[in-house]
């Protein structure tokens, strides 16, 4: 079972991201921590139904690691984006023997947060990215739970790439009726309801 857990930005500074997305949905983000595993650090946006937006960017202050980062971030650049779905299982590592291109689990952690994550070796997702990061969390409790609440609601997530039938195939432990796979070149577009109107992030 894959239930949605978060989104991602990306951005190659934290300040860029944070500019982005508050630009884009109106109300301010907070300070997250480091991942000192994959050096890099965040920013967190709180939303309804137990979801959270996070800003992810490598950390200036941290060393590099000998091994490609998540999220693709070693090649990432240009502006801050939408580029990871995240979405948890209750059976990590059955996932990664069925799907063996989410990637092999790594244990992480950020203060009292523990879990795993599916990473590929080169730190690309599959499907160009389409495919969601696949994670279990191994701590009680969730960072929606610890962030304000900012008014801001997922209507939809959009997830487009050329195979979207593969894509579908490969991710039918997923049930989401926010969740939409649609065909076209590799993107995620997320529409949300805020406190003042729908607004997208892309």
């Amino acid at each position: 079972m894959l239930e949605l857990d978060h989104l991602a930005v990306a951005a190659e500074t934290l300040e860029d991201g944070r500019e982005a997305v508050e630009a884009a949905l109106g109300v301010p983000l907070q300070l997250g921590g480091q991942h000192r595993h994959f050096g890099t650090h965040n920013m967190l946006l709180g939303l309804e139904d137990g979801l959270y937006l996070e800003v992810i960017a490598v950390d200036p202050s941290a060393p590099k690691p000998a091994y490609a980062r998540w999220f693709d971030l070693d090649r990432f650049a240009g502006f801050a984006r939408l580029t990871t779905w995240i979405c948890r299982s209750n059976d990590l590592t059955a996932h990664t023997k069925a799907q063996p291109q989410a990637g092999v689990p790594v244990a992480l952690a950020r203060g009292d947060l523990e879990w795993r994550m599916a990473v590929p070796e080169n730190g690309q997702l599959p499907y160009d990215h389409a495919y969601p990061a696949v994670m279990q969390w191994d701590s009680a409790g969730h960072p929606a739970a610890r962030l304000a609440p900012s008014g801001c609601r997922l209507k939809r997530l959009v997830v487009c790439h050329p195979d979207v039938d593969g894509l579908r195939r490969d991710l039918h432990e997923m049930d989401d009726a926010r969740v939409v796979f649609e065909a076209g070149d590799a993107a995620l577009r997320a529409e949300f309801d805020t406190p003042f109107g729908p607004r997208v992030l892309a």
